[in-house]
C-alpha cells in the first residue's frame, strides 16, 4: 500500500468516526432532554400528590358527631 493510499484509507475511516460520533452525541442529547422532560413531570405530579394528601382529612383521626 502506497503512502498515499493509506493516508486516503486512515482519512476515510476518521471521516467515518467523526460522523458516528456526532450521530451518538446527537442521541445522548434527546436522550437528555428526555430525561430532564420526565423528571420536571415527575415533579409536578410528586407537587400535587402532596397537595391531595395535605387536603385529604387522616383516615385515623376519629371525628366528632355533628350532635355534639
Amino acid at each position: 500500500m502506497t503512502d498515499a493510499k493509506h493516508v486516503e484509507a486512515i482519512e476515510s475511516k476518521l471521516a467515518h468516526l467523526e460522523r458516528a460520533l456526532q450521530e451518538l452525541s446527537d442521541v445522548v442529547y434527546r436522550q437528555q432532554r428526555e430525561i430532564d422532560a420526565a423528571l420536571e413531570l415527575n415533579r409536578n405530579l410528586r407537587r400535587q400528590v402532596d397537595e391531595l394528601e395535605s387536603r385529604t382529612p387522616d383516615p385515623g383521626a376519629v371525628e366528632i358527631p355533628p350532635h355534639y
